[in-house]
């Protein structure tokens, strides 16, 4: 079993939701569980889309984020570049001290 030393975050347009969950339940070789949040961002990569997100200034996104090994991050950012080249996908890798679980 491979280690799980860091934690991805992708940041997606919620229309990508499903597309990517999919490719993802495709591959669970480097992926095998994440967290999906719906959230909000603000910045200069972020195209707003319709008239409720430019009065606000802020566009609805939703954050995917997995504990995962650091190639498999790679090779999982990798993949998702080639399908969804310039799709507005945010995303970062950090490391990881701990992972567990209460059981």
């Amino acid at each position: 079993m491979k280690a799980f030393d860091c934690v991805l975050t992708l940041v997606l347009p919620q229309s990508l939701e499903e597309e990517v969950v999919d490719d993802l339940l495709r591959h669970p070789e480097w992926a095998s569980g994440f967290t999906i949040t719906q959230v909000e961002g603000k910045g200069s990569g972020v195209r707003l889309r319709g008239a409720s997100e430019e009065v606000r200034g802020r566009a609805r996104r939703v954050r995917l984020q997995a504990v995962m090994n650091a190639e498999d991050a790679r090779a999982l950012v990798a993949h998702l570049r080639t399908g969804l080249a310039k799709s507005q996908i945010a995303y970062w890798i950090v490391p990881m001290i701990e992972f567990g679980r209460f059981v």
